[in-house]
């Protein structure tokens, strides 16, 4: 007996969501509730959504351009990268915060392959605009000192710079709206492979209380789940991180198998717009969905920048910090990320992506009296990757030594572009400004008509 089809909008609303669902694979628990959410809105109605930035275009959105949207991306067969992050903010919480989780994810349309790296809070980076500091303190910054889009935007900016390839989007959950997502669905099933004893776990009363997690498969409760990510007692933090990208596995099993019935779409509704802030829109997570559900668990490759690529410090204010070994990091990178262009060998494959994740554009001045040396100093730029919009001649033809003029915070650009070109410090000049269509103007000298000009 064949059974009578489902009204139509109900049967799209079914498929969108196992189409969310999938999504899952991407982000685990920490994205669930947004892509529910944002799917769900294509089917059911065109209103606001209160954690997705308002914008009315790409442009607007803070390190984003319009050639750089997921259609873009995938049609071009290039990376989508996204930046996970946690929040530990409680419910009646409010101002700037510390993100107790950070993991990148990336999706390769042209392998149907997807990758993830958990980034150590406690890891010493350069943030730009406020210098070292550990990575953890980006989004609080960005926060508190009105960073152009806010802490997200300047999470993004950090990891970005400091490990060299673009980050495309964020999604941003706190703890609080975690356990509630896991709870809406049921729970998860992981298979804890060591048992845990954290006497010292943090309680709601901004106290401590003993969390005794057992070995072996079980399904955990949100409440029990958040605790078996985020306890660092009795282990480590790298052992912390590799449980968080245990509990994104086991949120993949659970979008491949569940039936979340029509009735319990209000509950997402509530928790997700409580809960999650994303820059992902409507299209661009229907797209992720239909990436993600061709990828099979054996195309997920996951790391963690563990202790076998850092030494723990302390800094002079003693403070405790993680200090990479940026080299073998980036190696790790390139393999997780790799670069589906071959890359010119006159610019390191790791510098190459940075000068691209920044998308600094680079304005010539020949401030010699050597013809073309501006038309080629371009060519040869644009050959190492770096962006010149135009080349003109300066103010005027007796410059001795090349200068930088730099009006954005585009610092991995300015250092490469000062070692190529043999520009020192002192002649490295800041103006920050948002009204200029150039992001640096280099003035060519005397110096580099000397090198021959390439």
């Amino acid at each position: 007996m064949l059974r009578p089809k489902p009204p139509a909008g109900v049967s799209l609303l079914r498929r969108a969501l196992m189409s969310f669902l999938l999504v899952v694979i991407v982000g685990g628990a920490l994205l669930s509730g947004a892509f529910f959410f944002i799917t769900l809105r294509r089917v059911v109605a065109q209103t606001e959504l209160p954690f997705v930035e308002n914008v009315t275009s790409r442009e607007s959105i803070p390190g984003r351009s319009p050639e750089k949207d997921l259609p873009d991306l995938v049609e071009k067969k290039e990376r989508v990268n996204i930046l996970l992050l946690g929040i530990d903010r409680r419910e009646h919480e409010t101002g700037p915060t510390r993100t107790d989780t950070m993991i990148l994810v990336s999706i390769d349309p042209a392998t149907n392959s997807l990758s993830m790296l958990s980034i150590p809070r406690d890891l010493w980076v350069t943030i730009p605009v406020y210098g070292q500091n550990r990575i953890n303190t980006a989004h609080m910054l960005g926060d508190q000192y009105d960073y152009p889009g806010g802490g997200v935007a300047l999470a993004k900016k950090t990891v970005q710079s400091a490990l060299g390839v673009p980050v495309h989007y964020y999604v941003r959950i706190d703890f609080y709206g975690f356990v509630r997502l896991v709870d809406a669905v049921g729970g998860l099933t992981v298979d804890v492979q060591k048992a845990i004893y954290d006497a010292e776990y943090p309680d709601e009363n901004y106290g401590t209380m003993v969390v005794e997690i057992p070995a072996g498969v079980q399904t955990m409760d949100g409440e029990t789940l958040l605790q078996f990510s985020r306890s660092r007692h009795g282990s480590s933090d790298f052992d912390r991180m590799d449980r968080q990208q245990q509990v994104i596995l086991a949120a993949r099993d659970k979008a491949i198998s569940l039936d979340i019935p029509l009735s319990s779409i209000p509950q997402f509704l509530t928790i997700a717009g409580d809960s999650i802030q994303t820059d992902l829109t409507l299209e661009e997570m229907i797209a992720l969905g239909e990436i993600v559900k061709r990828i099979r668990l054996d195309s997920i490759q996951r790391a963690t920048i563990d202790d076998s690529y850092t030494t723990t410090r302390v800094t002079d204010k003693g403070w405790m910090v993680e200090m990479a070994d940026w080299d073998r990091v980036r190696q790790l990178v390139d393999e997780l990320f790799p670069s589906p262009v071959p890359l010119a060998e006159a610019t390191p494959s790791i510098e190459r992506a940075q000068i691209a994740s920044e998308g600094a554009r680079i304005h010539l001045q020949n401030g010699t009296v050597t013809p073309d040396l501006g038309e080629r100093t371009a060519m040869y730029l644009r050959d190492q990757g770096f962006n010149v919009i135009r080349y003109s001649a300066a103010d005027g033809q007796n410059y001795a030594q090349s200068r930088l003029v730099v009006y954005s915070d585009v610092e991995m650009t300015v250092a490469a572009l000062a070692a190529q070109l043999g520009v020192t410090e002192e002649n490295i000049y800041r103006q920050y400004s948002d009204d200029l269509d150039a992001d640096i103007v280099v003035v060519l000298g005397d110096d580099w008509a000397r090198e021959g000009g390439y």
